[in-house]
């Protein structure tokens, strides 16, 4: 993620989200860089959109900021007004709408997950003004590593653990190989029930090779 400033800031950024049968799967790693600088270690890239709905940042950080800030503000209303619980499918509207109508002047891709009563737990990407709900997205400078793994590892059905172990392989190796993702991993489980926040830090990050 970036700042509109001399030198700019960036998360580098590996993000993911995943659907399972009762929700979903979001995560991302935390660290934040400023050209070739690491200024933070331990930024959460994981931020909720409402109760149940939370976007996964990468780009510029004030951009990606912005948008969630404006976008939990407009659902907060929606819900206030309506007395309703507000639709994944809604909250992820909004980001591609913001997203598209200032695509010149902000550089941010925001992933959209999260569980509602109407169609249970959602994954959309937001990139470039589109809406598409897939399986599973990946985003950031880290995705371009592991396009293969994720292809292969995923499986239709996949449990919700077998889904936050994906989401902690992919991620961590996203961090092995790409300069400006690293830190530690925050993951978060969305279900009907709530919201799980995890943090796996570097001694538990999953290994795939002898070093």
């Amino acid at each position: 993620m970036e700042n509109r400033g001399a030198q700019k800031i960036s998360t580098g950024t590996t993000i993911m989200a995943v659907e399972f049968g009762g929700g979903v799967v979001v995560g991302s790693d935390s660290r934040v860089s400023a050209g070739e600088s690491v200024v933070n270690r331990f930024f959460n890239k994981l931020e909720p959109l409402h109760d149940r709905i939370y976007c996964a940042l990468s780009g510029s950080a004030a951009d990606a900021q912005a948008i969630a800030d404006s976008v939990n503000y407009q659902l907060e209303l929606h819900s206030l007004n309506l007395d309703e619980t507000p639709l994944v499918l809604a909250a992820a509207t909004l980001v591609k709408n913001i997203s598209y109508k200032y695509k010149e002047e902000l550089s941010a891709h925001l992933i959209v997950a999260g569980w509602d009563p109407k169609r249970g737990g959602q994954v959309y990407g937001t990139l470039g003004g589109m809406l598409t709900r897939q399986p599973f997205f990946v985003g950031g400078s880290g995705s371009t590593y592991i396009y293969g793994y994720v292809d292969s590892a995923y499986k239709p059905g996949m449990t919700q653990e077998e889904c936050r172990q994906f989401t902690k392989n992919a991620i961590a190796l996203a961090m092995s190989r790409d300069g400006s993702s690293g830190g530690v991993i925050y993951l978060i489980t969305i279900t009907e029930n709530g919201v799980k926040e995890d943090l796996v830090f570097g001694n538990e990050l999953p290994q795939f090779y002898d070093k």
